[in-house]
């Protein structure tokens, strides 16, 4: 058995490709976002579907082989497709999967690609025959509030809810700080033409909305969404074959968790929503990338976290070892995860504002860092990524988590060979699609289809 600090061959992202995320009113179908988002990737990386020699697709809303119906429409060249489920983390375990692959030498390419189209409001279970597996979580949360108080609202948000009213009362802090946080990605997402929500609620307005538990307001809670996103992942051989050197950012670590027994037998609402579970995916992700303990935070520049509610976000700051465990409130006070402080955290504007389908989050966190990296994202550009000593510029860090559950946590950056200038993505789709959103053409897809592909089946799609 391998090292859980086992590297592997290097891993590199080299096509990236998004959808815009919008309001959950059935528009759009799973293949055709998904179509979209896998031909953007695929021209940003300037290869075609014939390429692709491995495939994994995640979504929590659909049936069985969604995926291949999605893919199909690029061709049917008989690859490995599996359909991937993790609740929340879904894109990103995708995305692990995709990246084992090629770290395991048993691809030299390969493809993620997370959709979903959801139902307004809250989250629930589809199957009424059954217990659904959240049920132990929920009993857990009744045990939580014995100590906490009593909360209401829909499960997940008050589940969460009632991990930052735990925090407020171990070390401080209050839902002005979840206010904030919210805030802040609100205003972040007005720079975002993906996002689903651009109206830059302030801190008082967030306040104002709604309440939906007793922490926390309409404004602080993610939205359900429609949308998909794209990730390839080549070897280094890939890349210098294919001359991607101007464009392709390092996976440098990637480790995915589940739950420890802390998450039912401590009845701390903070272990319940997964602070051990994240903790613990990023000391063996920092550790995977040549880090001592609680080494290399100093070196992350910009972050794309899972904020499905602002109290997530906070509790999150601790358990990335963005802060100390009592700093996250003082963190926020700070400016730290803002434009001018120590951190840019979600830039992209979050779940909160930018929207939240569920298997397609993971890939858009993945997207919107690879951009920033790249230093192609425009208004939404964290300052300062690359001025530092290192040529390589500093980390950039995802972390994706689904209750249930399961976290992802990614560690990013230029390679050394990283080199600006030529032909790059940008020309390929003809314009810069981190930072502008557009609809695909049959112009575009015929460009990256696979050799083998039925022009039938193609014609079903609706670009």
């Amino acid at each position: 058995m391998k090292s859980e600090n086992f590297k592997g061959e290097r891993t590199f992202l080299v096509g990236i490709g998004c959808t815009a995320f919008i309001k959950p009113r059935g528009l759009r179908t799973t293949e055709d976002m998904g179509l979209e988002a896998a031909t953007k990737a695929l021209l940003d990386a300037g290869i075609t579907y014939d390429s692709v020699q491995v495939a994994f697709v995640g979504y929590c809303f659909g049936d069985s082989t969604s995926g291949q119906r999605a893919l199909y429409n690029l061709g049917l060249t008989g690859i490995p497709i599996t359909n991937v489920n993790n609740n929340c983390s879904t894109g990103s375990t995708a995305l692990f999967q995709a990246a084992s692959w090629v770290r395991g030498a048993q691809a030299d390419c390969a493809l993620a690609l997370g959709f979903e189209r959801m139902a307004r409001g809250s989250l629930g279970s589809n199957w009424s025959d059954r217990v659904p597996p959240m049920a132990p979580f929920n009993q857990v949360v009744e045990m939580t509030e014995e100590t906490l108080g009593k909360n209401h609202g829909p499960n997940a948000p008050r589940m969460f809810g009632n991990g930052a009213q735990e925090y407020f009362e171990k070390y401080g802090g209050s839902v002005e700080h979840l206010a904030k946080i919210a805030s802040k990605n609100h205003k972040h997402s007005t720079k975002n033409p993906y996002s689903q929500f651009r109206s830059g609620w302030s801190a008082e307005e967030v306040l104002e909305a709604p309440k939906i538990t007793n922490q926390l307001t309409k404004y602080m809670c993610s939205p359900t969404s429609d949308g998909a996103a794209c990730c390839i992942v080549a070897s280094e051989a890939f890349v210098h074959l294919h001359s991607l050197e101007n464009q392709a950012i390092e996976i440098v670590a990637q480790q995915l968790t589940t739950d420890l027994p802390a998450a039912f037998d401590s009845r701390s609402a903070m272990e319940l929503v997964g602070y051990s579970m994240s903790k613990t995916a990023a000391d063996k992700t920092f550790a995977q990338a040549g880090f001592g303990d609680g080494e290399g935070r100093d070196l992350v520049g910009v972050v794309e976290l899972h904020d499905c509610f602002a109290a997530n976000e906070l509790i999150t700051y601790p358990a990335l070892g963005l802060c100390a465990p009592d700093e996250a409130h003082k963190m926020v006070d700070r400016g730290d995860n803002t434009y001018g402080g120590k951190y840019v955290v979600n830039p992209s504007g979050g779940l909160e504002a930018k929207g939240h389908p569920l298997g397609a989050t993971g890939l858009g966190m993945h997207f919107y860092i690879t951009a920033q990296l790249r230093n192609w994202a425009g208004p939404m550009q964290a300052p300062g990524l690359f001025d530092i000593p290192d040529k390589r510029g500093k980390f950039g860090l995802v972390h994706n988590i689904g209750l249930g559950g399961a976290v992802v946590v990614s560690l990013l950056r230029r390679p050394e060979f990283y080199k600006e200038g030529g032909r790059d993505g940008r020309d390929r789709l003809g314009y810069n699609h981190a930072h502008e959103c557009r609809s695909i053409t049959r112009a575009d897809v015929d460009k990256v289809k696979a050799k083998k592909n039925s022009e039938w089946f193609l014609s079903l799609a609706r670009l």
